[in-house]
């Protein structure tokens, strides 16, 4: 709360309990990096049975002729999870698919990673109906729940059409020459046949009803984190599950089973654990009481700032502050008490003080070292961190753009 904030003594975390710091960041993302291992090798063993094989020839000679379509389709279909339930994190579980699918298509890696977790990012960014971060913002604010949808609705188009488009090019650019890709040598290295879709039609019909099951546990997966309000115990235990049915009704035995699975689990464990350092970097942060500082310095900062500017430097803060908290919720509760006074002293609107919260809080989410959405996505496609920086950075500074935009109209039209 605002005039909360107060001097202590100096907490500084030596130098020898960093490596400590380290394995208290991946005890506090167990979740989360457990979570990837199971990804990783339930994905293994449905892979292994001719599955994803079966799906993605269906879906590539579909789209055989126009596939670029397929990258908005997935981009807006994803987005709906992102602006209904906030879903960032588990949107992993769907990578494999989105990479299996573009690959088909004469994509990469690189584009169907990123029409699955850029199209829930722009979800999340808009926000439209997520109760768990612009709803409780309002709350905090105390303005109406999900009030000003119809800026946020625009919000999700742009953010949508930009992307679209940007990925759509770079797509076009793979497809014509895949040495013009940033994940050329890991297409290199992947084991991947070529469909012959020719022979789509004789033989998907018999190959994808034996493996049906595959699509409806995926698709209750989905559906279960919607509706019953499911997060990584439920559907870790879900896709667990499902890797293990899916072997045995390929005839796999429990060894050849478990040995998938190892194998999933195995090639993945470099991302998962950059996720549990990542946390620890956060745990440094607080066992020094140091972001307190960093948001009571940023928030006046802001509101010193000339009046033209100020609403500008709302937005900036919240996206700064987004880089030491990465959870919604938590952000919320930590910048939103200071905010809401401080837009009321500057004559800004509480519903915009909303709307740079919600834009900060989503925009930065696709580049930050210590967003385990990102981070759980690259892990699960192989896809290093320096090369997905190199592709999205251009579109991120889109992203900036458009929502200093809509902070700017925002302020300007008395955004309520």
């Amino acid at each position: 709360m605002t005039g909360s904030y107060h001097h202590v003594d100096p907490s500084p975390v030596q130098l020898v309990e960093i490596p400590k710091s380290i394995v208290h960041g991946l005890i506090d993302s167990a979740d989360v990096v457990f979570f990837i291992f199971i990804i990783g090798g339930a994905f293994q063993i449905i892979s292994s049975t001719g599955t994803i094989e079966a799906v993605t020839a269906r879906v590539a000679k579909t789209f055989a002729n126009k596939g670029k379509w397929v990258i908005p389709v997935f981009l807006t279909l994803f987005s709906v999870g992102g602006f209904t339930m906030g879903m960032s994190t588990e949107v992993m579980v769907f990578v494999p698919i989105g990479i299996a699918i573009a690959r088909a298509l004469g994509f990469d890696a690189l584009t169907g990673t990123a029409m699955i977790s850029l199209g829930a990012s722009c979800g999340f960014t808009a926000g439209i109906l997520n109760p768990f971060n612009v709803g409780l913002a309002q709350a905090i604010a105390q303005v109406p729940m999900f009030s000003g949808a119809w800026s946020r609705i625009i919000l999700l188009v742009c953010l949508i059409t930009v992307t679209s488009l940007y990925l759509v090019r770079y797509a076009g650019r793979v497809r014509k020459d895949p040495a013009q890709g940033l994940v050329y040598d890991l297409e290199q290295s992947a084991v991947t046949e070529k469909i012959d879709f020719s022979k789509v039609a004789d033989n998907a019909a018999q190959t994808l009803p034996h493996h049906c099951g595959d699509c409806d546990r995926i698709r209750a997966a989905y559906l279960g984190r919607f509706q019953k309000g499911w997060w990584m115990e439920e559907l870790g235990a879900l896709f667990l599950t499902m890797g293990i049915v899916s072997g045995f009704c390929a005839g796999f035995g429990p060894s050849r089973i478990a040995g998938e699975f190892v194998k999933g689990a195995s090639s993945i464990t470099y991302g998962a654990f950059i996720i549990g350092i990542a946390r620890g970097i956060m745990v440094v942060l607080d066992h020094g009481n140091v972001i307190d500082t960093i948001v009571n310095g940023l928030a006046t900062l802001v509101g010193e700032l000339p009046g033209s500017v100020q609403v500008l430097g709302m937005y900036v803060f919240q996206n700064v502050m987004n880089v030491f908290i990465t959870s919604g919720t938590g952000m919320a509760v930590t910048t939103m008490p200071i905010m809401v006074p401080l837009s009321d002293l500057l004559g800004v609107t509480r519903q915009t003080s909303v709307l740079a919260f919600q834009l900060g809080d989503g925009i930065s989410n696709m580049i930050l070292p210590t967003s385990s959405a990102l981070m759980g996505s690259l892990a699960v496609s192989g896809i290093t961190y320096q090369k997905w920086v190199r592709f999205f950075w251009p579109l991120m500074l889109m992203w900036l753009a458009i929502g200093a935009a809509f902070v700017i109209m925002a302020n300007i039209i008395k955004y309520a």
